[in-house]
């Protein structure tokens, strides 16, 4: 059997700073699932064709026509092109299954153009799928997440494919690696909190670390787990079985409750090399920022503190914010937030607005208070957009501040401050998954989306009428922006056609 997995990283690039962004920092978004599932087709004996696109061409080019199946994977932002595909594919003869972030948030809207939606797979979903046992337009999942995750060595294929450059790893490369499954924490807005935490094996680990030591020196790893390390000991231990001078640097996401003092030695002696941390909202989320039930300024004095003891460990600092949830009021998250920008310049800070994710608690809320735009397209489905109706702000206002955020953390005298305050400034290897040259680049284009929208929600009433829940009428705004990213592929997935379909999770249980 012929079978094509093929990820979905990026819209296609249309203009040059595109292009090389693309090409040095997007290329590096691989997840290792569709690697997994390429690798147990090969096991199998199958004909397999693994590709990720991340902006570059035409993805219909990326894979034969002549396929029998087809997997594809897609955060939610890049869906209609998903959906566009899927429908060339089936008009081919090819059977179609999509997996991932926005099959698991929305899966009745994939159903529209879909065969299979996979919500979780493990190896024997796949057996199964590959033997036709599901009948057509079926949402399906295994039981659990998979554990048996393929090691280093076995998704060397693929690693090739996604990551490396003209085959082999650059100074840029990232492999992604997996050490745990879900979380322990119960955040409302993330998908992962509904799986319970499970570390994966630890032999299977210190495989991948000493294969990675020996065959691909000093490439780097990226540990794609939603929190890294809750077993501290257990996980740490793992990569102290390869000598020191071997070991790989390796980025992660954390939670500052996990990355206490008296253990960033043993971060640092194992080469972890850059920590993005979820601070989440200075009103609440204490638990994973390790303040116990610290709010506001006094959770930001320990936040900040922390991140002081964190730097003479870890070389590369990112912090993630989501700013207006129901929670926050008035000035002071913002006033907050710049305070943490210019108290650790070292620090680059990830500025994101609620988004109504699909699966997640806070999608079900808003959904039942009438707040999701539910016309939006998925492709504004990405900060620094405005999918929905917020409790506490007025759109105009909302932007108006997060405007002041963005030009503080993206302005050229900051940038000064946070290169010379970082020992590894000028290690692009480290900064791409940092994102220190990438977040460069991307903060004027988040700035000049947000003054565009802002401008229009000043100036045209339909416009603000549309952000207001007083109409569902798409402006032509969002119109003419899903046309330039879909490009072609409109033509097969039109705007009236790409509409969501909301269903709560709540009532799918």
């Amino acid at each position: 059997m012929k079978i094509g997995i093929l990820e979905i990283i990026a819209w296609q690039t249309t203009t040059i700073k595109e292009y090389i962004n693309h090409s040095m920092f997007f290329k590096q978004g691989a997840s290792l699932t569709p690697q997994a599932i390429s690798v147990w087709c090969r096991q199998m004996g199958h004909q397999v064709f693994y590709h990720t696109y991340y902006g570059l061409g035409d993805p219909k080019s990326k894979l034969p026509n002549d396929l029998d199946l087809i997997f594809i994977c897609s955060h939610t932002q890049m869906a209609p092109l998903a959906y566009a595909l899927s429908i060339l594919y089936r008009r081919e003869g090819t059977r179609t299954v999509i997996g991932g972030p926005h099959a698991k948030g929305f899966p009745q809207d994939c159903l529209r153009y879909f065969d299979l939606v996979v919500l979780e797979c493990d190896r024997a979903l796949i057996v199964d799928i590959i033997h036709d046992q599901f009948d057509p337009e079926s949402i399906i999942s295994s039981q659990k997440p998979y554990k048996d995750v393929p090691t280093i060595e076995e998704r060397l294929p693929e690693i090739r494919i996604a990551s490396f450059f003209r085959g082999r790893p650059s100074p840029l490369s990232i492999i992604p690696i997996l050490a745990s499954i879900g979380c322990p924490y119960s955040c409302n807005f993330c998908v992962d909190s509904k799986t319970p935490y499970q570390p994966l094996s630890t032999d299977r680990l210190i495989a991948d670390l000493q294969y990675a030591a020996q065959h691909l020196p000093g490439t780097s790893l990226l540990f794609l787990d939603p929190n890294f390390a809750i077993r501290f000991d257990e996980t740490l231990a793992a990569f102290e079985h390869v000598p020191p001078e071997q070991r790989n640097p390796y980025f992660v996401e954390s939670s500052l409750s996990t990355l206490r003092p008296e253990r960033l030695r043993r971060l640092r002696d194992t080469n972890c090399v850059a920590i993005a941390p979820g601070i989440e909202s200075w009103g609440e989320y204490s638990n994973k920022a390790g303040v116990g039930k610290a709010v506001n300024q006094s959770k930001l004095n320990q936040v900040v503190e922390h991140f002081q003891v964190l730097k003479a460990y870890v070389p590369n600092l990112k912090a993630n914010f989501i700013l207006g949830l129901d929670h926050d009021v008035g000035d002071e998250p913002f006033e907050l937030t710049r305070e943490f920008i210019l108290k650790v310049p070292f620090v680059w800070p990830t500025l994101n607005a609620p988004l109504p994710y699909g699966g997640t608690p806070l999608y079900d809320r808003l959904l039942q208070e009438g707040r999701v735009l539910k016309t939006m397209p998925f492709t504004f489905y990405r900060s620094p957009s405005l999918a929905i109706i917020m409790k506490n702000y007025d759109p105009i206002l909302y932007l108006q501040k997060m405007i002041e955020l963005h030009e503080l953390a993206g302005s050229v005298k900051m940038a000064i401050h946070r290169f010379r305050s970082t020992e590894t400034r000028f290690n692009l290897k480290k900064l791409a998954y940092h994102g220190g040259l990438a977040k460069f680049l991307d903060f004027p284009a988040r700035t000049k989306f947000l003054k565009g929208i802002l401008h229009r929600l000043q100036t045209d009433s339909q416009f603000s009428a549309f952000h207001t829940g007083e109409t569902d009428v798409v402006p032509d705004f969002y119109a003419s922006q899903y046309v330039r990213q879909l490009g072609k592929y409109v033509e097969l997935l039109p705007l009236e056609k790409s509409t969501p379909v909301h269903v709560s999770s709540i009532s799918i249980a």
